[in-house]
C-alpha cells in the first residue's frame, strides 16, 4: 500500500527522520509509537505530502509519491487530527461531503455518503445533519472528523492524535468506532499517538521510534513479549509489563469448556485483563462464561490468569 525507503527529512539542520524504511500492508492497521520529537506525526505528513521528505522514496500504491499532485494523493488518503479542523460555517452534512463534492459525485451519491456515515459513527442523522461545529460536543465534532475523512473512501485513513483531546470515555467509544470500521471495510490505518495502551488494543502492528529512526516494529505481542532493546522495554512499562499482556488476550482463550461457575457470567469476548478486575473485585476464584448472546459456554478459574503464553 505505501512504502518508505530510506527517506530523511531534517528541520533547520536538524534530522527528524532518519534513514527510515517501512512497508504498510493493505489493510494493515499500524500505529506509531513515540516519545515527544521521535518523528512521528512527521512521518504521516510524509504520507500524503502535508510535508515533503528530502531524500528516499515514498511509494503509494506501487508509485512515487511525487508522481501524485498532492490534492489527488490528500484525495485518496483519508486525514483525521486532533484539531478535527471542521468548517465553523459549514452544517455537519457539508463538512462529511466535503471531498465528495470535491469529486464531483452526484447529489443523491454524496447524500447517502453522509447518511451511511453519520449512522455508523452514531451521529443520528436527523438529529445532527444540518447542526454547525459550535452546536456539537468535541466527541461529537471529532466523530465528523472521522467521518469526512472517510467521506471519499480513501485507500488509507491517516490519524494524527485523533483521539487526545477527548475525555476517557468518548476517547475509548471512538476506538471502538475505528477498530469497527477497520474490521468493517478492511481500511488501511495509520495512526498516531503517545497512547501506548491505545496502540495495544488497536494495532495489528506498531512501529516504535526514537530520534526519527525505527526501533522496533511488530504486533502488539511480540512488542511486549520479545523486546529488541532496554529502550523498547522501559517505553512500555518494565512493572506492568503481565497487566499489558493480559489485555492482548480473551477470555475466550482460557475457556474451560462445559464447566459451571456460580455468579453472574462474563462474556468470552472480555479481555483476561477486564476478568482480572472482576476476579479481584467480585473475590471469587472462578467465573461463568457466556457467548455475546447469553448461551452459556463453559468457565474460567483465577489460576488461568497465570499463563500468559499466546
Amino acid at each position: 500500500m505505501i512504502e518508505l525507503q530510506r527517506v530523511f527529512k531534517s528541520f533547520n539542520g536538524v534530522t527528524v527522520i532518519d534513514d527510515l524504511s517501512l512497508h504498510i500492508a493493505r489493510g494493515e492497521f499500524t500505529v506509531i509509537l513515540g516519545s515527544s520529537g521521535a518523528g512521528k506525526s512527521t512521518l504521516l505528513k510524509m504520507m500524503n505530502r502535508l510535508l515533503e521528505h528530502d531524500s528516499g522514496r515514498i511509494l503509494f500504491a506501487g508509485d512515487e509519491i511525487r508522481s501524485f499532485r498532492p490534492e489527488v494523493i490528500r484525495r485518496r488518503m483519508g486525514y483525521a487530527i486532533q484539531s478535527v479542523g471542521l468548517f465553523p460555517h459549514w452544517n455537519v452534512e457539508k463538512n462529511i461531503a466535503t471531498v465528495p463534492t470535491l469529486l464531483k459525485w452526484p447529489e443523491v451519491r454524496i447524500r447517502d455518503r453522509v447518511t451511511e456515515l453519520m449512522t455508523l459513527l452514531q451521529l443520528a442523522p436527523e438529529l445532527y445533519r444540518k447542526r454547525y461545529p459550535h452546536q456539537l460536543s468535541g466527541g461529537q465534532q471529532q466523530r465528523v472528523g472521522v467521518a469526512r475523512a472517510l467521506a471519499g473512501k480513501p485507500e488509507m485513513l491517516l490519524m494524527d492524535e485523533p483521539f487526545g483531546a477527548l475525555d476517557p470515555v468518548t476517547r475509548a467509544a471512538l476506538q471502538l468506532e475505528i477498530e469497527r470500521i477497520h474490521h468493517s471495510f478492511d481500511t488501511t490505518i495509520v495512526l498516531v499517538t503517545h497512547d501506548i495502551d491505545e496502540a495495544l488494543s488497536l494495532a495489528t502492528r506498531i512501529v516504535l521510534l526514537d530520534q526519527g529512526r525505527i526501533v522496533q516494529s511488530g504486533t502488539p505481542l511480540q512488542m511486549l513479549s520479545n523486546p529488541a532493546s532496554d529502550f523498547v522495554t522501559d517505553f512500555f512499562g518494565r512493572s506492568d509489563v503481565g497487566i499489558k499482556l493480559l489485555g492482548l488476550q480473551s477470555v475466550a482463550t482460557r475457556l474451560r469448556t462445559g464447566e459451571r461457575a456460580d455468579g453472574e457470567p462474563v462474556l468470552a469476548s472480555l479481555s483476561l485483563r477486564e476478568a482480572l478486575s472482576t476476579f479481584l473485585v467480585r473475590g471469587v476464584q472462578r467465573l461463568a462464561v457466556v457467548d455475546d448472546e447469553g448461551q452459556a459456554l463453559g468457565a474460567i478459574d483465577f489460576s488461568d490468569l497465570l499463563d500468559l503464553r499466546p
